[in-house]
């Protein structure tokens, strides 16, 4: 994955795939000091224990390129960021969950 793109799109990454911090750095356009205060500020799971042995997943990808937005293009600081990325994170399971209630609702009056 070294060869990344920064425009890549990161729904393409699946629940297996792994960054490296750099390749997260390059992907997101940022200092690998702003990665480390986001794993710091448990916005970030990284794997390993080192910066230099970090791996993200996508979701990981997904929340840094969020929050890093929201600073960059919104002036949000790291602890606004990481409270919007939980809050979108925690929207997210709560949609995908009222989707799978209304269909269980739709076969359920079907059934009658």
């Amino acid at each position: 994955m070294g060869s990344t793109p920064p425009n890549i799109d990161v729904e393409l990454l699946d629940d297996t795939a792994r960054v490296s911090a750099s390749e997260l750095c390059r992907l997101c356009q940022a200092e690998l000091s702003h990665l480390v205060e986001m794993v710091e500020w448990g916005l970030l799971d990284a794997e390993g224990d080192r910066p230099e042995e970090w791996r993200f997943g996508a979701r990981a990808v997904r929340r840094a390129r969020t929050a890093f937005r929201l600073q960059n293009d919104l002036g949000v600081n790291l602890a606004g960021a990481a409270v919007i990325v939980e809050l979108l994170d925690e929207r997210g399971v709560l949609t995908r969950r009222l989707a799978q209630l209304e269909v269980l609702l739709k076969d359920d009056t079907q059934g009658r």
